[in-house]
């Protein structure tokens, strides 16, 4: 069983709640995942920051957070995604792409995050990118 759960926090920006749930579960398909609890939560700035400083100890404002809240023993995933909605824009800009397709290549780059993918060395980058790339030509964000 999956359960994708979507939250919308930001005053001003929205994300639509049916396509990120899409795109959670092509992810969690792709990785060959069937046991799942997520919540996808999309914040602003000033909340990433708070997060990223109280939580990881990094008093700065990021794109992307994911905390694994299952155990590693457990048979599926349960953790926690927060997008950035004021970074995606900024994102969509700078790449040129649509809003949807840097909020969805952000929810991906989480959940690939929760599944145990890491982007620490240019390795792991380079697997993340290329896998962020499929799920997001696959999803029709691209």
């Amino acid at each position: 069983m999956r359960i994708i759960n979507v939250f919308n926090t930001h005053r001003k920006r929205r994300a639509r709640r049916e396509p990120t749930r899409d795109v959670v579960r092509l992810v969690l398909s792709g990785e060959g995942c069937r046991t799942a609890a997520i919540n996808v939560v999309f914040i602003n700035t000033h909340n990433m920051r708070r997060l990223n400083g109280r939580y990881l100890g990094h008093w700065y404002d990021t794109d992307v957070l994911s905390f694994p809240l299952s155990d590693e023993d457990s048979p599926g995933i349960e953790g926690e995604v927060y997008v950035n909605l004021d970074q995606a824009w900024k994102q969509s800009v700078l790449y040129k792409e649509p809003p949807r397709a840097a909020i969805a290549r952000l929810v991906i780059h989480g959940v690939l995050h929760l599944l145990g993918e890491d982007d620490q060395t240019k390795r792991q980058k380079a697997r993340m990118r290329n896998l962020e790339n499929r799920y997001l030509q696959k999803s029709g964000h691209a």
